[in-house]
């Protein structure tokens, strides 16, 4: 220990390899991470580390990879209690007929707080440290994030008809507001607007929407372009492709977040790539709905930021971001018949900074950088499916395992050990996820 000037650390972490995002497609062997309070404050190699940092906490992790945590940028989380309620249908017909009615009949606070408890439970244990959360009663998704000291960007919902959270969009932009009034100074909760879909709202919510982001300088974010039939009935409609109904509103913009784009033509690419607009690809929903394929290579191509969601759990049926970079990138080469489309540290990319950028949050999350907090995952390749390791960042994409993460930290608190949560209890999750099956099981 350089006892002249050593660096005080509340936690080292010492790794066989740290990637750390940024630079781009760096990886590091034989790393050390230093944290203080939420932040990092070094990343050296682990001798120097042991010679010049006075930690409180170290670990050692001699198998396994550093990485940021996972951002999860698109999903509805307390949907994980309606998992596997709807499968083997169509969007439309998986909206309208199951998840809607289900929705009017059993959602309230407690089925939103717990159910956003399961998913983020199973968000933690699979790397992700900050999610994107579109569903109702966000206020109380917000204290489920708390609880488990997790990192959430609520997109208050917004529609033009009522539901259980509000009446009419009015009253859903109002709460919207509110909300972002609440949590404006939080370290966790972030917020965003979340009208539905351009279906689902009308021309003068979506022009308010437009004039607050910009006030409050927040993301709007909505599912475009999800379905070849979205596009039929909007041109059957009113003339126009629904993403150019919202570049005549003004919506077209830094602050927009377009999830799915299953359904882009090269001129809306260029539209979205010359407005500086996100999208959030969702690869295992759009198999699952059989919803379109994402044009990520040539949308990445133009420049287009491109994060990773999951969806919801009633139509992927998971949250495993593991799963979902393995997806897209595969998915990728397959479109663009190129086996070098999206390679993996793209992949990874899209599931870590390009998420931070969508949401607003690049300065502060989604690499591992001095003065960006810790939010970091650890994955151990000491297993059977990742031997041997030649490329750790290859094998994080096309090899590893949600079950191989085995802590997590977020804002530099440990949120898994060893692969054992440390602000969940998770017999008592269980638990209420058995009491809600006992309560839907007969009503779908």
């Amino acid at each position: 220990m350089n006892t002249e000037n050593p660096i005080e650390a509340d936690s080292l972490i010492h790794a066989k390899w740290v990637i750390p995002v940024r630079p781009e497609g760096v990886v590091l062997p034989d790393h050390a991470i230093a944290i203080r309070g939420k932040k990092i404050v070094a990343i050296l190699r682990s001798d120097d580390a042991k010679k010049t940092i006075s930690a409180r906490q170290s670990y050692e992790l001699p198998e396994h990879v550093l990485i940021p945590g996972l951002i999860n940028a698109h999903g509805h989380a307390p949907m994980s209690l309606l998992r596997g309620t709807a499968d083997e249908l169509p969007l439309k017909q998986w909206l309208e007929d199951r998840i809607w009615p289900l929705e009017e009949k059993f959602i309230n606070e407690q089925f939103v707080r717990q159910g956003a408890t399961l998913a983020i439970a199973e968000m933690i244990t699979g790397g992700t440290t900050c999610f994107a959360d579109m569903y109702f009663y966000p206020d109380e998704v917000a204290k489920a994030a708390l609880d488990a000291n997790i990192r959430v960007q609520l997109a208050s919902p917004v529609l033009d008809f009522p539901t259980v959270w509000a009446q009419d969009a009015d009253e859903y932009i109002l709460k919207a507001t509110q909300l972002h009034d609440d949590y404006r100074n939080s370290e966790l909760i972030h917020t965003a607007f979340g009208p539905h879909a351009p279906y689902t709202v009308s021309d003068i919510p979506l022009q308010k929407l437009s004039i607050l982001a910009e006030e409050l300088d927040i993301p709007i974010h909505i599912h475009v372009h999800e379905t070849v039939q979205e596009i039929e009935e909007a041109i059957n409609t009113d003339g126009r492709r629904p993403l150019q109904r919202l570049a005549d509103l003004g919506l077209i913009s830094p602050h927009l977040v377009c999830v799915h784009a299953t359904q882009l033509t090269d001129s809306e690419i260029d539209l979205l790539a010359e407005n500086g607009a996100s999208v959030i690809h969702c690869p295992e929903s759009n198999l699952k709905l059989a919803s379109g394929f994402c044009g990520v290579a040539q949308l990445l191509a133009k420049r287009v930021n491109v994060a990773l969601g999951t969806d919801g759990c009633a139509s992927n049926n998971d949250l495993n971001m593991f799963s979902e970079m393995r997806t897209a990138a595969l998915l990728a080469k397959a479109i663009a018949n190129d086996a070098r489309a999206l390679p993996a540290k793209q992949a990874l990319e899209m599931a870590t900074i390009n998420g931070a950028r969508a949401l607003g949050m690049e300065k502060e999350i989604g690499s591992l950088e001095l003065g960006k907090y810790a939010d970091i995952t650890a994955v151990n390749l000491d297993s059977l499916n990742s031997m041997p390791v030649y490329d750790p960042l290859s094998h994080l994409v096309y090899t590893a395992q949600a079950s191989q993460v085995s802590h997590v930290w977020c804002a530099g608190k440990l949120l898994l050990k060893q692969g054992e949560l440390q602000t969940l209890e998770r017999a008592s999750i269980k638990a209420s996820a058995q009491h809600w099956q006992q309560q839907i099981a007969g009503a779908y």
